[in-house]
């Protein structure tokens, strides 16, 4: 099922999420909800912050990703193949220099921004079984895990730009959680 995405200005997406168990109520469906959410919204990443749910699960898949002329074919392939459920994520470890990419959120349309984010990180979690994972990420797979941890950290990828890129978006940020934004997908707007 397509649940309607969290648009920026409500504060669920500024919240800590808590850690969740098994016993918690209609897990799988919800894993399998938020994929179908995330695809029908072209996104590669979708946390459940973004669905209004404060915990801490986040699902990836990169797999549109996997197009990209400027990647070898070692990253292609795994690209196109990663697609992961995170749950009780913690980032344990980043490493290399931090680069630059042009970033989107589907809870911000319409704003697109260069973001720095370290190469590569280490990343603990239980996959949707619960059984304890710990991966090692680099490149764009790393950036995707990143984008997504930070929402479940209550944190947005427009807090990474500088005053001045705040500034400059300062008024389409505004509109949105104005409801003022037209997007392809079910959005909810925050009601003060």
């Amino acid at each position: 099922m397509v649940l309607p995405i969290i648009a920026y200005g409500n504060p669920v997406l500024r919240e800590v999420a808590k850690d969740i168990t098994p016993d918690y109520p209609q897990l799988k469906a919800l894993i399998a909800n938020m994929y179908d959410t995330m695809n029908y919204a072209n996104g590669v990443g979708l946390a459940a912050p973004q669905i209004g749910l404060p915990i801490r699960l986040f699902v990836v898949d990169t797999a549109p990703f996997a197009d990209d002329d400027d990647l070898t074919e070692d990253e292609r392939n795994f690209l196109k193949n990663f697609k992961k459920t995170f749950i009780n994520a913690k980032i344990t470890e980043e490493t290399g220099k931090n680069w630059n990419f042009n970033e989107g959120c589907l809870s911000i349309p319409g704003i697109r921004e260069d973001v720095s984010r370290p190469e590569q990180i280490t990343i603990t979690f239980l996959d949707e079984d619960f059984n304890p994972q710990t991966l090692t990420l680099n490149g764009l797979a790393a950036r995707v895990v990143q984008h997504e941890y930070d929402h479940i950290e209550g944190i947005l990828f427009t807090d990474k730009l500088s005053t001045f890129k705040k500034q400059i978006i300062k008024n389409k940020l505004i509109s949105i959680s104005k409801g003022k934004v037209k997007v392809d997908y079910r959005m909810k707007f925050y009601q003060k």
